[in-house]
């Protein structure tokens, strides 16, 4: 049979007598198969392997423990037949053919009247794949269009309603991660390409949205320090309208929607008018930002732990140890001031601070300093937001720190070795 005979349709078995032959394990994957499109599944062969007896035990399914007769076939609507064995697969699918009944034969498929093709489902759309009666190369077209649909790089989106007279839309608040376009999420990613409207910040994968169809509008809510065109009520408004028009809704943020983010007042508020919501986790900048320069908020031998702020908070409830990571999130405007109160907390003026800006693009810029001189340096530079700020001795094992800001106070290999007191003279 050539590919060219084959007329692609998808049978709606909903409540539909259906008869599988045999009992073998490839008998059991169709009777799965078709008890999961709703059919009433009968099957008949002399013994059954366990997949199949636990179907039948559990009452989703009719086994007769019997060979086959050619009536067996009278009054279903559809017919697999799997023994094993050619003659009676051969003759059932003969006995089928008869009585214009569609049958696959596992035993011989250029002769079989119907291909079973290879599925995978991903959220409501079912993909089948026949592959010129080469199952093993339908298997692998399927997970690659399945995996294609799960990450997002084909579009999931609907463009027709789905019949079940629901008119409210969803929201999902997905956090893009730092800006680089393959750190977002793949849940992320997935529902942006189902998205009918995307409400988004100035920050995150902002080239995603170039990817979108046409049609998708995209409403600009982006801040900058100091200047917040769109109010937080206003967001939160344009969720709401937009989800009870219908629309699926993907409020696209940068990092993560939890952190510093304002999504738990957006989730709260769609909650409150009755609106789905989604929150999708991110890659938070306050993390992978530092990482981006080789810093790790924590480090075996130098920092069990860290802390996160903004540049506007107070930062007198911040333990005042260099073996304590103080990350700082928006707090280019007041760094001078930050600096000074974790001085006055305690701090070291020689303690390692890095600054990372851009973390991830292109752009990506780091500067490294210490408490007593970072301001100066960042002035001096012009270093500007997006930046994410790092105090504490994690900033010694960056690849872009002096040479003289390393140590050998802390060790992978031996990390329970006391660190020493001696003090360092750290200079720029």
């Amino acid at each position: 049979m050539a590919i060219q005979d084959i007329y692609p349709t998808a049978l709606r078995l909903l409540g539909r007598p259906v008869l599988v032959v045999g009992g073998g394990p490839v008998a059991a994957r169709r009777a799965k198969g078709l008890l999961d499109a709703g059919a009433r599944v009968t099957v008949v062969a002399p013994a059954a392997c366990p997949a199949l007896s636990d179907l039948a035990d559990a009452g989703l399914l009719t086994w007769e423990p019997r060979t086959y007769r050619a009536s067996d076939v009278d009054a279903v609507w559809f017919v697999q037949t799997a023994t094993g064995d050619a003659a009676v697969d051969a003759q059932v699918a003969a006995d089928a053919e008869a009585q214009r009944i569609w049958c696959v034969n596992a035993s011989d498929h250029e002769a079989s009247a119907a291909w079973t093709p290879a599925v995978a489902v991903v959220d409501d759309v079912k993909i089948a794949v026949n592959a010129g009666g080469d199952p093993r190369r339908a298997m692998a077209l399927r997970d690659a269009v399945a995996t294609a649909l799960e990450t997002g790089d084909l579009p999931l989106r609907r463009h027709r309603g789905s019949g079940t007279g629901a008119a409210t839309g969803s929201v999902a608040l997905v956090g893009g991660g730092p800006g680089d376009t393959g750190l977002i999420t793949v849940r992320g990613r997935r529902l942006l390409g189902q998205a009918d409207v995307v409400v988004a910040d100035r920050l995150g994968p902002r080239e995603l949205l170039a990817e979108l169809a046409p049609d998708v509008r995209v409403i600009e809510v982006g801040k900058t320090p100091g200047h917040h065109p769109v109010p937080q009520s206003e967001i939160n408004r344009i969720l709401v309208d937009e989800a009870l028009q219908g629309h699926r809704v993907v409020r696209l943020k940068g990092g993560d929607p939890y952190v510093l983010g304002r999504g738990g007042e957006e989730a709260e508020f769609c909650r409150q008018h009755g609106v789905e919501v989604e929150v999708v986790p991110g890659v938070t900048s306050a993390i992978s930002v530092p990482a981006a320069a080789g810093i790790p908020v924590t480090h075996r031998g130098l920092a069990k732990g860290f802390s996160v702020v903004t540049g506007h908070e107070e930062l007198s409830e911040v333990p005042a140890r260099a073996d304590h990571t103080v990350i700082l999130l928006m707090g280019v405007g007041q760094l001078r001031d930050s600096a000074a109160s974790l001085a006055r907390a305690g701090l070291p003026q020689g303690t390692p601070v890095g600054i990372v800006e851009n973390g991830y693009l292109p752009n990506q810029r780091v500067t490294i300093g210490t408490l007593g001189t970072i301001a100066d340096q960042a002035e001096a530079v012009g270093v500007a937001n997006p930046a994410v700020i790092v105090i504490g001795d994690v900033v010694r094992v960056s690849p872009f720190a002096p040479s003289h800001f390393k140590t050998a106070d802390y060790s992978t290999t031996a990390p329970n070795a006391p660190r020493t007191t001696k003090t360092r003279v750290l200079t720029p």
